[in-house]
């Protein structure tokens, strides 16, 4: 069982999933049958763009909730990165959405597993570490400066003379 910020107990989000990275023809009916093979679920929310110019679109997520922690389980064991439309589905227990950051008493979000940063034991799954991010930003940053400058010959010449 999971304690939430105030630290009361949550059982329902240990049997509710978040489904994400869903293609924008996936509608509710075509979500509820994908899922339904794993278990009984009990209720699905399916976010729609409330406001702006994408209104009355899907936003690319959904959550489903099953009667049992068991059946939310195994349902994520098999759908996570399972394909749909063409894409990666991005199974989770909602309740692993949300992190407590101990500085903060608040919840954070967690990026998605091929995201998250290394471990201190340096793995090597292919995630990278902030400061590797930051470095690779920079690094990018000044390719793209250099291309400019070669497109751009007054900015060639504004730089040497800086």
């Amino acid at each position: 069982m999971l304690q939430d910020t105030i630290g009361f107990v949550d059982e329902k989000s240990e049997s509710r999933l978040y489904v994400g990275n869903l293609d924008l023809r996936i509608n509710e009916a075509a979500l509820i049958k994908m899922f339904s093979p794993y278990g009984k679920i009990i209720s699905e929310d399916f976010l729609w763009h409330t406001r702006g110019p994408k209104k009355g679109e899907p936003r690319g997520y959904a959550f489903i909730q099953y009667s049992s922690k068991g059946e939310a389980e195994l349902a994520k064991e098999k759908m996570h990165g399972r394909l749909a439309c063409g894409r990666p589905l991005v199974v989770r227990l909602a309740s692993d959405k949300l992190l407590e950051d101990s500085s903060h008493d608040r919840p954070k979000r967690l990026l998605p597993e091929a995201n998250r940063t290394r471990s201190a034991s340096g793995s090597s799954s292919g995630q990278m570490s902030r400061d590797e991010k930051v470095a690779a930003i920079k690094n990018k940053l000044k390719a793209l400066e250099e291309d400019e400058k070669q497109r751009d010959p007054k900015k060639r010449k504004r730089q040497r003379s800086l």
